[in-house]
C-alpha cells in the first residue's frame, strides 16, 4: 500500500497533475526545493524534506536528501520484522514511492560555451542515490524516473489500490537504465576535458533512440536507430525528412556511407551509393555537372540508389534526378522549384541536412564481433601530399595527379579489395569487396569499357603481383596510385616502366572491411 511519496524533479512536465492525483488518492507528498514550491503554488499540500530529516538544506542545495531518515525509509524491507522494528525505534516512517528525475546534465553540456564548472554543478548526487535506493527495494517502493509512466501507474493504483509486481520490476529497470545513461554522459564529458585521447580499460557507451525501424537488413530482423549524445552535426541524426517513406535500416546505412565519402570533397560533389558501396562519384563546377558526372559513372547501378550532394539542389538538377528511380536524395537544401519536382516522386525520401559539408570530428569506428567489440580510430586521412613518391620513369601529368587524388578519395570508401578507375571529375569503374585484387581490377575495367583509355587507377592496398598493372595497360590506363609496401613492388614498377605507365606510392593503406 502506498502511503507516502517523495517527489523531486528537474523535468516538471506533468508533475502537478500527477501530484494532485496522488493527493486525491490519499497519498502524502514529501518534496524539495523548486518542486515543493511549484506543488504548493498549485494548492497541493507538501511536507518539506527538512521537516522529515530535521536538518536544513545546505551547501547551496548540494545536500538535501542525503539523510538516514530518507534512505532508511526507502531501503527498509517491509516484510523484515527487524527492519520495521528499527524504523519504529528510530522514529522513521517508510517512503513508498519516489518520483525523481535528475539535474539536466545533458542539456547543460550541450549549451554553447559551457564551462567545466557549470557542468560539474549539474551533476546530481542526491537524485541518483535516492533512485538507486528505491530501485534496490523495488518490491516495497514504487520508483518513477520517466514522466511517461505517471499515467500507467495512476491507472493501476485507481484499479487495484497498488502497483503490480511486474510494473514495479519494469520501473526498477528503467531507473538503472536512466542512471547508467546519466553516468555514461558524465564520464564521456569528463574524458573530453582531458588533453589526450586514449582507449580506456573499460568502455561505457550511451546512445539515445531515434526510432524503431520497420525491420533490419532483412524483414525477419528487428532493428532500431540510435544516436550519439552531443553537438554532432552533419550526419543523418540531424537530417530533416521533407518527403517520402520512412527511412529503413539499409537506407540509413547506405546514406551514412554516402555522407562519409561526400565529406572528402570541398568542390561541388555528388555521391551515389548502392548496397554500402559507391557506384558513381562526380564533381563539377556546379551541382548539376557533379550529378551528371555521378550518373554517367554507372547508369545501371544508380537505379534504386542513394544520392548525396554537398550543394543546394536546383530545379535543373532535380529534373534529371526525377528521371530515374532513387531511394534517397540528401543535400544541404533544395530550391522551392526543385522540391516541387522531386515531391512528385511519391516514395522518394528527401532529406535536408544543412551542415552536410562539415568534416568528420575525431572519433572512433566500432565493429561488433561475437562476444566483444573492436574499436579503432577513424580513417581520417587520404594521404599526405609531401609523402607521395613517383616510383616510375614516367611522371604523372598535373591532370593525372588531380584525378589520382580524386580516385584515392573514392577507393578509401570502397569495401576491400578495392580498385577505382577515374577520369577527370568522375569515376568510370569500381571493383569492390573481392577476395583478390585482380578480380576487383577486372570488374572496374569491365565497367569502364572504352573510357579506360587515358584513365587512372587507384588501389586501396599494394599490388602483391604485377597482374593489375598488366590488366591496366591492356585497358589503356595511363597512371596508377597505390600505397606500395609489397615485397614485390619492384615487379609492378618494372611493368609500369615497360608500358609507360606512371605510378605513385602514397604510403597509406585504406582497407575497409
Amino acid at each position: 500500500m502506498i502511503k507516502r511519496a517523495l517527489i523531486s524533479v528537474s523535468d516538471k512536465r506533468g508533475i502537478v497533475d500527477f501530484a494532485k492525483e496522488l493527493e486525491t488518492l490519499g497519498i502524502g507528498i514529501i518534496s524539495t526545493g523548486g518542486t515543493a514550491e511549484l506543488l504548493q503554488k498549485n494548492g497541493i499540500k507538501v511536507t518539506g524534506i527538512s521537516e522529515i530529516t530535521g536538518f536544513p538544506e545546505c551547501l547551496d542545495g548540494r545536500v538535501k536528501t542525503l539523510h538516514p531518515k530518507v534512505h532508511a525509509g526507502l531501503l527498509a524491507m517491509r516484510d523484515n520484522p527487524e527492519h520495521m522494528k528499527e524504523l519504529s525505534e528510530l522514529g522513521i516512517e517508510p517512503i513508498d514511492m519516489v518520483v525523481v528525475n535528475l539535474y539536466p546534465f545533458k542539456q547543460t553540456i550541450l549549451k554553447e560555451g559551457v564551462t567545466l564548472e557549470e557542468a560539474i554543478e549539474n551533476i546530481d548526487i542526491g537524485g541518483p542515490t535516492m533512485l538507486r535506493a528505491a530501485a534496490k527495494n523495488y518490491r516495497d517502493v514504487v520508483v518513477i524516473v520517466d514522466p511517461r509512466d505517471y499515467g500507467p501507474v495512476l491507472e493501476e493504483i485507481r484499479k487495484t489500490g497498488d502497483v503490480s509486481a511486474k510494473t514495479r520490476l519494469y520501473l526498477c529497470y528503467k531507473v538503472f537504465e536512466h542512471t547508467s545513461h546519466y553516468d555514461a554522459l558524465i564520464q564521456q564529458y569528463m574524458r573530453s576535458q582531458l588533453d589526450e585521447e586514449f582507449f580506456p580499460e573499460t568502455l561505457t557507451l550511451t546512445f539515445e533512440k531515434v526510432q524503431d525501424m520497420r525491420y533490419g537488413e532483412n524483414p525477419h530482423q528487428k532493428a532500431v536507430f540510435y544516436r550519439e549524445v552531443g553537438n554532432i552535426s552533419g550526419w543523418l541524426t540531424q537530417a530533416e525528412q521533407l518527403h517520402g517513406k520512412e527511412l529503413s535500416f539499409n537506407n540509413i546505412n547506405d546514406a551514412n556511407g554516402a555522407l562519409e565519402l561526400l565529406k572528402e570533397f570541398d568542390e561541388p560533389a555528388v555521391v551515389a551509393v548502392k548496397h554500402a558501396n559507391p557506384c558513381g562519384v562526380g564533381t563539377g563546377s556546379d551541382i548539376y555537372e557533379a550529378f551528371m558526372n555521378a550518373y554517367e559513372a554507372d547508369k545501371v547501378s544508380i537505379f534504386g540508389g542513394i544520392v548525396a550532394a554537398n550543394r543546394e539542389i536546383d530545379s535543373k538538377t532535380a529534373e534529371e534526378m526525377s528521371k530515374i528511380f532513387l531511394e534517397i536524395v540528401v543535400a544541404p537544401s533544395f530550391s522551392p522549384e526543385a522540391l516541387e519536382i522531386l515531391k512528385k516522386k511519391k516514395n522518394l525520401r528527401i532529406l535536408s541536412l544543412p551542415a552536410i559539408a562539415e568534416k568528420s570530428v575525431k572519433g572512433y569506428d566500432m565493429k561488433k564481433v561475437g562476444g566483444g567489440l573492436l574499436l579503432q580510430e577513424k580513417d581520417d586521412i587520404v594521404y599526405d601530399e609531401s609523402d607521395i613518391k613517383v616510383v616510375t620513369k614516367r611522371k604523372p601529368t598535373e591532370e593525372e595527379l588531380r584525378t589520382m587524388k580524386f580516385a584515392m578519395k573514392v577507393v578509401k570508401h570502397v569495401k576491400s579489395n578495392a580498385i577505382v578507375l577515374a577520369i577527370p571529375n568522375r569515376t568510370i569503374g569500381i571493383g569492390c569487396g573481392q577476395m583478390n585484387r585482380i578480380t576487383a581490377a577486372r570488374i572496374a575495367i569491365e565497367a569502364g569499357g572504352d573510357l579506360c583509355k587515358g584513365a587512372v587507377m587507384a588501389s586501396d592496398a599494394f599490388f602483391p603481383f604485377p597482374d593489375c598493372v598488366e590488366a591496366a595497360y591492356k585497358a589503356g590506363v595511363t597512371a596508377i596510385i597505390q600505397p606500395g609496401g609489397s615485397i614485390r613492388d619492384q615487379e609492378s614498377i618494372d611493368a609500369c616502366d615497360k608500358y609507360g605507365i606512371a605510378m605513385v606510392f602514397t604510403g597509406v593503406r585504406h582497407f575497409k572491411h
